[in-house]
């Protein structure tokens, strides 16, 4: 009788399979099945068949009573704020950072945010995990006003670990062209709102990881007093997602244009939308940005400049209206539970070098 043939190295050379290989398309099925309930709470009436088609599909007829539809369109991820998430074990939170980063975007030309797709990978699939990220991201578009259509979630055994994760997300939206919003409606004289931010958002958690946990050895689970809680709930707290504030604020008064807050911070940001000739004006005396940036200053030994640069000191979005809109603006904001506050001016570029700049001392 022969041998059963043996692999190099001494290993049985069984049958393999896709399994074997490392991926479980039985656990994908499972989490496909954990995650359907949350998918439907997003549903607009645009919205055609449901998951497990090859595409998403949205009535585009709905946009006919628009005289000429823009469409907007952005896609991005949370970085390595991931990382905090599995190093916790919670994985429900981190949809609502994806959903932020991707809408938030969008409304910043005042379009309305339609529907958005996920892209989850993963090294091994864990179905309530996966179902634990979608229902995230779901309560996500909820917060934002738009329908989760589809997405993908792929295991990559070998590229990652059986616990690694990343998440990635597109969004598209739609702006009447007439109510498009940005640099060339920005004057003299409009004034800057700020609007809060919930936390670091989910930006510069490299610095962040490095500084805190790296060379400060700090424990996610350490109870920080600054906090009232512990530094791994601070880090996790999710990003505000400020989509429907921003179109409430298009409603009811004049707005010229938005900037969300995001990688490279807030003069960075602002600095996109204003025209060549103007010069936007913050003033760091109006607010006073949560410990979490003090605890990555201090303990890090970062200047303020590269603090400044990298995270965003506690403005997630920014408004710029004309002066005698800002009262209303305000208001409206206040209505909606959003804290904002006048931060700012639109001045002439001047000598200035660069369209905005942060001046004075945080309060």
């Amino acid at each position: 009788m022969p041998e059963t043939p043996r692999a190099e190295g001494g290993a049985s050379s069984a049958a393999a399979s896709y399994k074997t290989a490392g991926v479980d398309i039985d656990a994908g099925d499972r989490a496909v099945e954990l995650m359907k309930e949350w998918v439907k709470k997003t549903q607009r009436p645009e919205v055609l068949g449901g998951l497990g088609g090859f595409a998403g599909l949205f009535d585009a007829s709905a946009l006919k009573s628009y005289e000429r539809p823009l469409l907007a369109s952005a896609t991005d991820g949370v970085g390595t704020k991931v990382d905090i998430a599995r190093r916790l074990g919670v994985y429900d939170t981190i949809g609502h950072d994806l959903v932020a980063m991707v809408m938030d975007d969008i409304v910043v030309c005042g379009a309305e945010p339609l529907f958005m797709t996920d892209y989850i990978c993963v090294g091994k699939v864990h179905p309530e995990r996966v179902a634990a990220i979608v229902k995230g991201i779901a309560e996500g578009c909820v917060l934002a006003g738009c329908a989760l259509v589809g997405g993908e979630t792929a295991e990559h055994p070998g590229l990652l670990g059986p616990d690694d994760f990343d998440v990635a997300g597109a969004g598209t939206g739609v702006v009447e062209a007439d109510h498009l919003l940005g640099p060339d409606r920005i004057r003299k004289g409009d004034v800057v709102i700020a609007m809060a931010a919930s936390g670091l958002h989910s930006n510069g958690y490299s610095l962040v990881r490095h500084v805190l946990l790296d060379r400060a050895g700090l424990s996610l689970d350490a109870r920080i007093e600054e906090f009232g809680r512990t530094l791994g709930e601070e880090l996790l707290e999710p990003t505000k997602i400020y989509s429907l504030d921003c179109l409430a604020l298009t409603r009811t008064t004049a707005v010229h244009a938005f900037s969300h807050v995001t990688g490279g911070g807030l003069a960075a940001n602002l600095a996109r939308v204003i025209p060549d000739t103007l010069h936007a004006v913050v003033d760091r005396s109006t607010w006073t940005p949560a410990p979490v940036f003090d605890l990555v200053g201090t303990t890090g030994q970062v200047e303020r400049l590269e603090l400044e640069k990298t995270l965003n000191m506690g403005v997630g979005m920014i408004a710029i209206v004309p002066q005698d809109s800002a009262d209303v603006a305000l208001a409206t904001l206040a209505d909606r539970g959003v804290e904002a506050w006048v931060a700012g001016e639109i001045t002439d570029r001047g000598d200035h070098g660069t369209g905005a700049e942060l001046v004075g001392d945080h309060a």
